[in-house]
């Protein structure tokens, strides 16, 4: 709380007037990024509203998602938050509810009403928008998560992710999915 008090240029008895403790303050710092979630929301909004092509649209959507989620700075959050989420539960629960579940039920909405186009086929949208940001992200994040490095995909790899993620994608839940695979696992 020293440091804190001395990085903000006040005493340490202010800093305690607004944070009656550290975890506090932990909770208001972590929560305070999910404001940044706004952007990815319109974001997602504008990206598969009114689409005339959706290969690109979705590659577009992947690319600025992917350079969001694996700049430093967010792959530093999101250890911070997992390495802490045992010792503050509903912290972790919130910042996901804020953050990545609000992302998914957007995007979540636009592959229904693609669907509702038949420009996808999909029973399940929210499940269909894990299996997107699944493909998109598991390798470098993942890759990052366990070897601490924020700099291990370069940005030929997160293309080539996007590429991989929307070719896949779209052969599962395409206009022209083979029958059968709709992202519905009774099917």
């Amino acid at each position: 709380m020293d440091e804190v008090a001395a990085l903000a240029a006040v005493s340490k008895q202010t800093v305690y007037k607004n944070f009656a403790d550290k975890e506090r303050l932990f909770s208001e710092i972590v929560l305070a990024t999910t404001d940044q979630i706004d952007e990815m929301v319109r974001m997602v909004s504008a990206t598969l509203t009114d689409t005339d092509d959706l290969e690109k649209d979705l590659a577009e959507l992947a690319r600025q998602f992917i350079t969001t989620l694996m700049r430093p700075e967010m792959l530093r959050l999101r250890r911070l938050i997992i390495a802490n989420a045992e010792r503050f539960p509903e912290l972790g629960r919130t910042w996901y509810e804020q953050g990545f579940e609000r992302v998914f039920a957007t995007v979540a909405d636009r592959f229904q009403r693609l669907a509702d186009q038949r420009l996808l086929r999909v029973d399940d949208p929210l499940l269909a928008a894990n299996h997107f940001f699944g493909l998109l992200l598991w390798i470098p994040v993942n890759r990052a998560m366990f070897t601490g490095s924020d700099r291990d995909s370069s940005v030929a790899d997160l293309e080539r992710y996007t590429g991989a993620t929307v070719r896949v994608f779209l052969a599962a839940y395409g206009p022209t999915a083979p029958s059968g695979v709709t992202g519905d696992p009774r099917a």
